[in-house]
């Protein structure tokens, strides 16, 4: 009986000797894994000396020995080291050939070693593999600069800014550098970035208004990208006109808004009926926010379809209601209005008036009106002959082609509470006067143009008229 048992017996040993083998082998791979897992933290955090020792043939330490060897070459202008950075980067892309940083390094040696073209080719290839490094687009920025290719250059520097926003502002200066030196070219290479409205699309405009020659790229920015598909948004049009009005660059101002044709240039005050807010300011309606004073645009109670001006005035208070920047040509003006009174004596404090910007020198003032319950336009207003003006200078921005000596009449609109008339009223006697406004303006001129800010406040005004000498005469 046990002889029949032994032969059957040998092939149990033998799978049981198997399957021992097997989870043996199967602990040792284990064992091997678990310590290739505990050791990567090492790998990547260690320094290279010590990961080199751990794991001589990891690509990873392969990789970071070359990156080392690398930036010792450049601290130390040694080429020996660039030699050792190449086999090293050479040796960890054959082990990972999809590793983008080892790639990168084998470029960047072979641009320290004079192979430029093959330097480009290759860290090109790494540029296209990962948006995300930037030591390759930073040298394909600096070599395409070289090239004089300032649309690939850009491309790689909107890449770097759009993640990084620690380097914006060198990117910017290049930007901003180059757009000035070689405007022909390289400015619309720039407005092309700024027509995909980038995130740093307004940061970047931004960074122009810090000096002159920024603010010229600002504005042949602007002109460029009106014939786009992204032109400035009204937003960013108000901040370049306010920065040009802040500067002094009042000329510049001008030609800029008259290439723009915004707001369009036909009509001398712009909103003249408080209906359209959408005109960027200083050509825009800018009410006031002062003590004593509350200035409104709201549908007026007679003509609700009308928007109007609507002015609570304490009577007291020395204040602008409105105001906007216009430009006029050298001729003869004249003001007109239409306007109603709610309550109160308005005539006795409200006036509108032409004055010089800069500076607050008032050359006109409108008669005031007197008390109308019904829309009513106003009496006639004396005529402004501005081709009589002296001349004077204005900063002009280097680029741009235009007249420096211009006629010095800048003439406003202004509302102004007079302070004598004020005293001579009661303080019981009025508690307030509502005025509602609403203004509109028509000219025809010829000639050089002049700066003009106009600086509207109404009593209750409906229509404002800017009419040209033929005009008045034939009235």
């Amino acid at each position: 009986m046990r002889d029949q048992q032994a032969p059957s017996a040998a092939p149990v040993r033998k799978r049981g000797r198997v399957s021992e083998a097997a989870s043996w082998a199967l602990i040792a791979g284990a064992v091997v894994l678990g310590w290739q897992v505990a050791i990567q933290p090492l790998l990547q955090r260690a320094p290279v000396e010590v990961a080199i020792r751990l794991a001589p043939g990891s690509p990873l330490v392969l990789r970071r020995a070359a990156e080392s060897e690398y930036a010792a070459g450049r601290k130390d202008e040694n080429a020996q080291r660039y030699t050792q950075a190449a086999a090293l980067s050479r040796d960890a892309f054959a082990r990972s050939p999809f590793d983008v940083r080892a790639l990168r390094v084998v470029g960047l040696t072979e641009a320290a070693a004079g192979r430029e073209n093959v330097a480009d080719d290759i860290l090109t290839l790494a540029g296209n593999w990962s948006l995300r490094d930037d030591p390759a687009h930073a040298w394909l920025v600096e070599h395409r600069l070289k090239q004089g290719d300032y649309a690939s250059a850009f491309a790689h520097a909107d890449t770097l800014v759009r993640r990084r926003e620690d380097i914006r502002p060198q990117v910017f200066r290049l930007f901003t550098t180059a757009a000035t030196l070689d405007t022909q070219r390289a400015l619309p290479q720039v407005a092309v970035l700024m027509s995909a409205r980038p995130p740093w699309r307004q940061a970047y405009l931004e960074s122009l208004y810090g000096d002159v020659e920024g603010l010229q790229v600002a504005i042949n920015l602007a002109i460029l990208l009106q014939r786009g598909r992204a032109p400035l948004t009204n937003t960013e049009l108000h901040q370049l006109y306010i920065q040009l009005l802040e500067k002094g660059q009042i000329e510049a101002l001008r030609v800029v808004r008259t290439r723009l044709n915004r707001p369009s240039t036909a009509n001398l005050v712009t909103n003249g009926g408080f209906g359209d807010a959408s005109p960027p300011q200083p050509f825009q309606w800018r009410l006031a926010q002062a003590v004593g004073v509350v200035a409104e645009i709201v549908p007026d109670d007679i003509r609700p379809a009308d928007p109007a001006l609507r002015v609570d005035y304490d009577g007291y208070s020395p204040s602008l209601i409105a105001e906007q920047l216009i430009f006029l040509t050298p001729g003869r003006y004249r003001l007109s209005a239409e306007s109603r009174i709610e309550e109160g004596d308005a005539a006795k404090r409200l006036a509108l008036t032409i004055t010089c910007a800069p500076g607050d020198l008032q050359v006109l003032s409108a008669p005031r009106t007197g008390i109308v319950l019904l829309w009513k336009p106003s009496p006639p207003i004396p005529i402004l002959d501005t081709s009589r003006a002296s001349p004077y200078q204005i900063p002009v921005l280097k680029g741009i082609s235009m007249r420096k000596t211009i006629a010095a009449v800048t003439a406003g609109l202004l509302l102004v509470a007079g302070q004598a008339a004020a005293a001579n009223t009661s303080a019981t006697a009025r508690v307030g006067d509502r005025v509602g406004a609403q203004a509109g303006a028509e000219a025809e001129f010829e000639g050089v143009p002049l700066p003009v800010l106009i600086i509207g406040t109404v009593v209750l005004v409906g229509v404002i008229v800017v009419a040209s000498d033929d005009d008045s005469e034939s009235d």
